[in-house]
């Protein structure tokens, strides 16, 4: 049954339940995308001075969608706050470093660059925008 929409508001409210699914549907992308490039980050280098806590490969974070703005926002990151057990460096440096394909300040061949990995392959190659234009053409919406 069609819904008559007299102004803004009323057009923010219905498309706000869609949105909000659709939104979650690609955070979760990205989650999944980040935790593949930790998960390679951990593989093929094993280190020889210090013992792994693997509080980094389990430092991605998403939160659901929820409204924001007259819109609908969710989020995907690194918690490097939590990341307290390393010793001479913070959690963010170790979240830059892995960012640079380095481990521990070491360079290291074939790393990932983490969160920029998780980037080309998610944002900037366009994937998102067509998971975003599919999934609103299943719900009936006209997108070109």
């Amino acid at each position: 049954m069609a819904r008559r929409i007299n102004n803004m508001d009323e057009l923010q409210k219905a498309l706000q339940p869609t949105l909000i699914k659709m939104v979650d549907e690609l955070a979760e992308n990205v989650y999944e995308t980040l935790n593949y490039f930790l998960l390679d980050y951990y593989t093929g280098w094993t280190p020889s001075s210090y013992r792994r806590t693997m509080d980094f490969l389990r430092s991605a974070v998403k939160v659901d969608a929820k409204p924001y703005r007259g819109g609908v926002k969710a989020s995907v990151y690194i918690d490097y706050d939590s990341l307290d057990d390393y010793v001479g460096a913070t959690g963010y440096q170790v979240a830059k470093w892995a960012n640079e394909g380095k481990h521990g300040n070491l360079t290291v061949n074939h790393k990932p660059h983490v969160w920029d990995d998780t980037m080309d392959e998610t944002v900037n190659n366009g994937s998102l925008l067509k998971l975003a234009i599919k999934y609103l053409k299943s719900k009936g919406f006209s997108v070109s």
